[in-house]
């Protein structure tokens, strides 16, 4: 629902969101008030040090002072808890409570600083207990109204300004949204958003030096997210909820879905054998794309002995004419890493490049004799300069000889790639490797960000290379037009794991997990703390999804396609995600070209239920998969797991040691994931 408007301003909480903080305040403050009583009690006409009389009344107004607020938290905690989502109607009085709650702030202020001054001046010759019963007192209060600050400062809305309800006289002259005045008032609205996203974002990157990549990065990325969230008007513990109740909603469905129909191939299938040799292959070139991270990624997978096995190479200085190392901080600290993981030489190293900007990503070529190739190898995404390029997800065209139709890319992984491509090429360092090893064949790897630039890099060097290959694992769901993905299922193979995230994320799929999300809280009748609470049980401990009661159900389908969120918000007056609230299968209202997966996709699965016994062993299957069965974000605690390059790794190298491992092609009777 919209965010609450108290002192002339929406803020980012709404009159439902005050259930369980508040809850924990009273319990807090009821445990003080049974503290102060039992003192009063036990001493009552026994103060008699210096500062005795000044002490009994302070107690008795404490103990009132603590009784009235803890009367109106009880009020707040019960007001907050009524009504749904949707339904706002009982907590109409929540303004008032929120302002009587803050007017009790300002005795209870004036006590702290009284009680601070009495055990100053006055405690000398008081019992131990006493002064400290004080002194807790005070510091409570401080530490409340530390958190008050606090919280005001998360929960305050730049743009709240702009987004109060409109009064009931105000509606009528400004539905007609093509009146100059609301058009006026809504690009207001729109460069203010782009202003406050800019200005968060360099905030965030402040270390970083605001050249003019910078500061076009900052400018598009803002105007990305201005777009994104302006046409709704939810609190962020409404999308927690909504995410709670999808993720239900999603397991439930898995549930009832039908088993999936397996056609039983030889051993010697055609297509069985394809599988298990790029499997092998992808857990080969798996472990290039782990070392490319460094020395973080190498103590992370070796806690214990990392830092003792790396000290003694990060401070070397090794002869540059070995190999040929770049940029970077702690470079000596990162090749000698990637050398332990490869466990390649050092005359096997072409070129190390740790110079890392925002389009210009680290990478690292090689020499790998087992398999016979030229090795580039990029990183994937490990600082906020690195983010950056993730962000930049405008569109940008990539002209490619051979590719019939339209070609485009992700903007930001594009200019990565054409940076790396400029370094190859022009730098000569593939003539220098192919020189030294001409038979070799040419293979590109990466993980996340790197797999991204890793199949545009590819593309860019397959009418030179025509053996080349590229294995791009984790890659972003959003990277390039339909026709660079047909075109690279020649020579590219994505690896997707379990619900990663990143390989379904995408803006036309953001759009449709808003939507979604809508959806199921625009239809829950349930309290928003009840979700939270059992989506948290759910999401730590399992059990069984929710079954969704819904107060909408007897609604006419046409009432669904008016907004239901923030009906009274001029911004989202021109929502787009309302639009196709009453059916999952509407289109989408997007002005964002597509973007799929590179090439062919190798989708790894764990069988068996989805929860499991924490030690218990994981067996994973592997099939071919199309771009569509990625057109949705699965809801999931492992939705970030599954994406960490060493989790890939092993569910890689498990697939190709364990030959009892379920190895299924696509059948005929699931369309969505038959590319063969």
């Amino acid at each position: 629902m919209p965010g609450m408007v108290v002192f002339g301003r929406r803020w980012g909480i709404a009159s439902d969101d005050l259930v369980l903080p508040g809850a924990f305040e009273l319990f807090i403050r009821l445990l003080w008030w049974i503290a102060t009583l039992a003192l009063y009690i036990t001493r009552k006409g026994k103060f008699d040090c210096h500062g005795g009389a000044v002490l009994y009344s302070y107690l008795i107004v404490l103990l009132v002072l603590l009784g009235v607020i803890i009367i109106t938290l009880c009020v707040v905690v019960y007001i907050s808890a009524q009504g749904t989502i949707m339904n706002p109607g009982p907590r109409r009085s929540m303004p008032v409570l929120v302002y009587v709650r803050g007017i009790l702030f300002l005795p209870e202020f004036v006590w702290a600083c009284l009680g601070a001054l009495w055990v100053t001046d006055y405690s000398t010759g008081c019992e131990p207990a006493e002064v400290g019963l004080v002194v807790s007192t005070v510091i409570a209060s401080w530490i409340i109204f530390l958190s008050m600050v606090v919280g005001v400062l998360i929960v305050f809305d730049p743009l709240g300004s702009l987004r109060r309800p409109l009064r009931t006289s105000e509606h009528s002259g400004l539905r007609n949204l093509e009146s100059n005045e609301s058009s006026q008032l809504f690009y207001r609205a729109r460069s203010l958003a782009v202003r406050v996203w800019e200005s968060r974002l360099r905030l965030l990157c402040c270390c970083l030096p605001q050249d003019d990549n910078h500061r076009a990065a900052f400018s598009s990325i803002s105007q990305l997210f201005s777009d994104f969230f302006s046409d709704t008007d939810l609190v962020p513990s409404d999308i927690a909820a909504g995410l709670a109740l999808l993720h239900q909603e999603q397991d439930k469905m898995q549930q009832c879905k039908d088993p999936e129909e397996v056609i039983s191939h030889s051993p010697s299938s055609p297509i069985r054998e394809d599988l298990e040799s790029e499997l092998e292959k992808a857990a080969h070139y798996m472990q290039f794309a782990v070392a490319a991270y460094g020395w973080p990624i190498y103590v992370y997978l070796n806690p214990l002995t990392g830092f003792c096995k790396l000290s003694g190479n990060c401070c070397r200085n090794h002869n540059a004419a070995e190999y040929d190392l770049v940029g970077g901080d702690n470079a000596s600290c990162h090749f000698s890493s990637i050398l332990h993981m490869t466990e390649l030489q050092y005359r096997d190293f072409i070129h190390i490049s740790y110079h890392n900007q925002i389009y210009e990503i680290p990478f690292f070529v090689a020499l790998d004799h087992k398999r016979e190739a030229v090795l580039v190898t990029v990183r994937g995404t490990l600082s906020l300069k690195d983010v950056l390029t993730d962000l930049s997800a405008e569109c940008e065209n990539l002209n490619v000889d051979g590719v019939s139709g339209a070609s485009y890319a992700h903007k930001g992984i594009s200019q990565a790639a054409g940076y790396i491509y400029k370094k190859l090429v022009n730098d000569g360092i593939l003539r220098q490797a192919f020189s030294i090893a001409p038979e070799y064949k040419l293979v590109i790897a990466g993980h996340s960000l790197g797999a991204g630039a890793a199949a545009l890099l590819a593309i860019l060097l397959r009418g030179s290379y025509s053996t080349l290959q590229c294995y791009a694992f984790s890659p972003p769901g959003g990277l390039m037009s339909k026709a660079l993905a047909e075109y690279s299922k020649q020579f590219v193979i994505s690896v997707v794991l379990g619900k990663d995230l990143v390989p379904r994320l995408s803006i036309p799929n953001m759009e449709d997990l808003k939507r979604r999300l809508l959806k199921m809280v625009s239809n829950c009748n349930k309290p928003k703390y009840k979700i939270l609470l059992h989506g948290c049980w759910y999401e730590v401990f399992g059990g069984t999804p929710d079954d969704f009661p819904t107060e909408m159900e007897n609604r006419r389908e046409e009432q669904l396609s008016q907004p239901l969120l923030g009906e009274q918000s001029l911004l989202v007056h021109r929502s787009t995600s309302y639009q196709s609230l009453s059916s999952d299968d509407s289109p989408t209202h997007t002005t964002h070209l597509p973007l799929y997966l590179p090439g062919r996709i190798l989708y790894i699965t764990e069988e068996g239920p989805s929860r499991r016994p924490c030690f218990s062993q994981v067996r994973y299957r592997a099939e071919w998969a199309s771009a569509t069965a990625f057109n949705s974000v699965l809801i999931s605690p492992r939705m970030l797991a599954d994406h960490m390059p060493d989790v890939v790794h092993k569910a890689l190298l498990s697939l190709t040691k364990e030959r009892q491992s379920s190895l299924c092609p696509s059948s005929a009777s699931n369309a969505h994931l038959n590319v063969i």
